[in-house]
């Protein structure tokens, strides 16, 4: 779709890609965890992460590429119910910059990536005493976005997005300016039936959240204000052309 219309717009595609683990979010581009994460909001309602290392991507492969390399450092174990369980939750944030190339105007988009790890009852998993810690902190967690959910279905005038930093990080993929979808793995066994009936449940309460989606479009003047900004924040000398 881009290539398709690189005579008209010019793109530019940035990607994060991030893990909240035991309530610790962690950037799985750095290895280290050397920075401190933070989860804030710009002026346009788009979550961000401060201090989160950015990957710019420019094709399919480039984005298969960054995926990889981030799903290496990502939590996972074997318990009972699973060879490979996610021992965390894993959003990848895609961000798109479109410029239109007569007029100058610049829109921004995300699409969010969100990998729920799964509820887990600890008599089933036979979970070692860490694999517990990991499944209480995920619990907990569904549990916030659940009440996030419930509040948006039923409209509600308190939405508890801070409860969590799970439905912190989601909060521009649920309410407000998003369109959600929501995809749900279960299981055909006998045996899994109360899990399939609840993951199934919690799924269908998403179908009744309404949003009013608009466009993040900025002018070209405040496009070329903010790119000063930028290069004034990295203490990056000025262009001519960015003379105020």
């Amino acid at each position: 779709m881009l290539k398709s219309n690189e005579k008209k717009f010019s793109f530019a595609v940035s990607v994060y890609m991030v893990e909240l683990y035991n309530d610790q979010l962690l950037d799985l581009f750095d290895k280290s965890h050397s920075s401190k994460l933070d989860i804030k909001k710009d002026k346009k309602g788009m979550v961000v992460i401060q201090n989160a290392v950015i990957k710019d991507v420019k094709d399919v492969e480039g984005l298969q590429s960054v995926f990889a390399l981030g799903s290496k450092n990502r939590h996972v174990a074997s318990p009972k119910m699973n060879a490979e369980s996610s021992r965390s939750h894993l959003v990848i944030g895609i961000v798109i910059e479109t410029t239109y190339l007569t007029t100058g105007a610049v829109l921004r988009g995300k699409l969010s990536l969100v990998d729920l790890a799964g509820s887990e009852r600890a008599a089933k998993t036979g979970a070692t005493p860490e694999q517990l810690k990991e499944a209480q902190s995920i619990n907990k967690s569904l549990s916030a976005l659940g009440d996030v959910i419930q509040a948006l279905s039923s409209e509600a005038n308190f939405i508890p997005y801070r409860n969590n930093k799970l439905t912190m990080l989601m909060q521009d993929s649920l309410g407000g300016n998003a369109k959600t979808l929501m995809f749900v793995n279960i299981s055909p066994a006998d045996y899994n039936m109360d899990e399939t009936v609840v993951s199934l449940t919690y799924a269908s309460r998403v179908k009744l959240i309404t949003n009013d989606a608009s466009k993040n479009a900025d002018n070209k003047e405040i496009a070329r204000l903010k790119g000063i900004i930028s290069k004034m924040k990295k203490g990056e000398s000025l262009d001519e052309d960015d003379e105020l």
